[in-house]
């Protein structure tokens, strides 16, 4: 006598259609492409944010308030040649109060520029921080 053991199955239509393959393989095309587009969309803001490129870009490496009513400060600039600009930096006080702002001219001669240069301020001034640096138009 031999015994046979199955196993049991759910009742036909409980659980919907079984081993669909045109679906599984619509759902797998389907998230391929999505992934693929994902990834170009990825890479092209990835490479438009490396490759811009900035006509002026500056910096504030040093600063020192002179009085209560000045901050001296080392602007450094880098440009393509023959762009003319300005920069605009701005000084905090202890209380984090804008206590001076101002635009300084950037000439066109040369691809840098480096200037100490003086931003008056109505109290005693604690930091020099540069908002950014405009190509002149």
């Amino acid at each position: 006598m031999t015994t046979r053991t199955t196993t049991p199955q759910p009742p036909e239509g409980r659980y919907g259609r079984g081993g669909d393959r045109d679906s599984d393989r619509r759902l797998k095309i389907a998230a391929a492409v999505c992934g693929v587009l994902g990834l170009g969309l990825v890479a092209w803001l990835g490479g438009s944010y490396l490759l811009r490129e900035t006509a002026m870009n500056g910096s504030v490496p040093t600063f020192q308030a002179v009085s209560d009513s000045a901050v001296q400060l080392h602007l450094a600039v880098r440009k393509s040649d023959g762009t003319a600009g300005s920069c605009t930096v701005r000084s905090q006080g202890l209380d984090g109060s804008v206590v001076g702002l101002a635009d300084f001219p950037v000439p066109a001669d040369g691809s840098s520029y480096d200037a100490v240069v003086t931003l008056r301020t109505t109290a005693r001034g604690t930091t020099a921080e540069l908002l950014g640096c405009t190509p002149a138009k």
